[in-house]
């Protein structure tokens, strides 16, 4: 048996009743069926073959989801990308969704559709658990990471344009409400998980007024949170203590800008379970939430049965804790990680093993 339960510990704030009102799952069951309707978006490449594991796993688990399926093929209207509507219908409707791997076109001159998801449903805050999973062996020991990335701005506005041939200008967009939205958010998550310390990350150094706001914003909310530590530091004064000793930040919530957020959650992937086929995540916002694997679409082993649903899995723990059905999140995630820890002829090729998608499905179920 685990003793204790990552996903859930990292997202007990989603489900304790200390939660404050942002981010709090409003949805109800059906009335006639005692169901949660879940948007689910099974997204590119191997998303299909592993959305498939998940409803399976479920279904096997007696989870009380029913899933509404949910297409995002991205629109372009007047130069920008949009969601259809009855995607859009679905996921406001149902407040809640889980989300395979899209694919994001490299320079082809729109906003890929994860951004636009999370600028459609205003998902302010990425929160990325990072955690050592036992009986699979990686570089570091007992790592213990949570990271809490800004979602909507940054570098990732997409607001850049061509000053003159062979000069472009991207620029990085700062606002207030958005600092403070996701710093708050992490101050109260922070709280919530009894973790003593917020660290908030950036490089005000150089970009002095934009990640200074950042920061100004975190200085300011922290009267707030007496009971709670605060320290500001330099990104690659993270990067490198994090790389030298993980631990260090065991037990403290990191938050900071988009970019930064991004590399930071992938590295502490990477020292955890040393692949983001392990990795949950969750997109918060004040009504709709989303959670997703991180990993890519992996157009090269789609429809092969050889891709780790484990991320997608870990990624629908996280949602059943959120709608506060933590019995049946225990349940599914101890029947995971004893199956990864029973040994290579249960984990799939990404993590030394002989398992195929739907051979690794069968073993969870078979533990649950």
């Amino acid at each position: 048996m685990f003793k204790s339960s990552f996903v859930r510990n990292s997202a007990r704030f989603l489900a304790t009743k200390k939660q404050p009102s942002i981010g709090r799952f409003t949805g109800k069951p059906d009335p006639s069926t005692g169901k949660y309707t879940v948007s689910f978006i099974e997204g590119d490449g191997v998303g299909p073959e592993i959305s498939k594991a998940v409803k399976d796993i479920f279904a096997a688990a007696k989870a009380p989801i029913q899933w509404e399926s949910c297409d995002v093929s991205p629109l372009f209207i007047n130069g920008l990308t949009t969601i259809p509507q009855p995607a859009q219908d679905s996921i406001n409707k149902n407040l809640i969704a889980l989300k395979g791997p899209l694919a994001t076109p490299i320079g082809k001159g729109h906003r890929s559709l994860n951004l636009t998801l999370r600028k459609t449903f205003g998902l302010f805050a990425n929160v990325r658990p990072a955690k050592s999973v036992q009986g699979y062996k990686t570089a570091y020991d007992n790592v213990d990471l949570v990271l809490i990335r800004e979602n909507t701005e940054g570098e990732y506005s997409g607001i850049e344009h061509v000053v003159s041939p062979g000069v472009v200008q991207s620029i990085k967009l700062i606002t207030q409400d958005a600092s403070e939205r996701v710093i708050r958010y992490a101050f109260e998550y922070a709280r919530a998980v009894e973790r003593p310390k917020v660290v908030v990350v950036h490089k005000s150094t150089i970009q002095r007024l934009a990640d200074g706001l950042f920061v100004s914003v975190a200085e300011q909310l922290s009267k707030e949170y007496p009971d709670i530590e605060m320290q500001t530091e330099l990104i690659d004064n993270t990067v490198l203590h994090t790389v030298r000793d993980p631990k260090k930040y065991s037990d403290v919530v990191v938050v900071c800008p988009n970019l930064y957020g991004d590399i930071l959650s992938d590295m502490n992937s990477g020292l955890s379970a040393g692949s983001l086929g392990l990795t949950p995540s969750a997109n918060i916002g004040h009504k709709v939430s989303i959670f997703e694997a991180v990993h890519g679409s992996a157009p090269d082993i789609a429809g092969q049965n050889k891709a780790n649903p484990t991320a997608l899995l870990l990624s629908s723990v996280m949602m059943l804790n959120h709608m506060g059905l933590t019995e049946i999140a225990d349940k599914i995630e101890q029947a995971v990680f004893s199956t990864i820890a029973a040994g290579p002829e249960s984990r799939t090729g990404d993590l030394g093993g002989s398992a195929s998608t739907s051979s690794f499905a069968e073993a969870v179920i078979s533990r649950l």
